[in-house]
């Protein structure tokens, strides 16, 4: 099952550049990498990245990342992936960007076969 990271650029740079990162702010507040689902990653931009361009959204393996990945409720009682570990550059399996278009995010045709079926 893949799961979804929306960085903004400086985020994805740090990730990039240094091969590992804590996350973006609210992350490293909540002491853990917020991921979500195919399905939670459009309400997910909504809500957090609304209006913001130059973003890029990440895909990562969910089983790959073994015990460090817990799965707990959050926004509606959903469940969604939070890893208690750097997130590192090698767990990332593509990067796409994260366009506005018309003030909605874009997301790549991966994501939206994924959503559909």
């Amino acid at each position: 099952m893949l799961i979804y990271k929306i960085f903004r650029a400086p985020e994805w740079a740090e990730l990039h550049d240094n091969g590992k990162t804590s996350g973006a702010p609210v992350d490293v507040t909540d002491g853990f990498v917020h991921f979500s689902t195919a399905e939670q990653a459009t309400e997910t931009a909504a809500k957090h990245f609304a209006g913001e361009n130059d973003l890029t959204v990440l895909a990562l393996d969910a089983n790959s990342l073994g015990d460090a990945l817990k799965w707990e409720t959050s926004r509606g009682g959903a469940l969604f992936p939070h890893l208690y570990r750097d997130l590192r550059v090698e767990d990332v399996l593509w990067v796409r960007p994260l366009p506005l278009v018309n003030g909605t995010h874009e997301f790549p045709a991966e994501m939206k076969e994924e959503i559909k079926s």
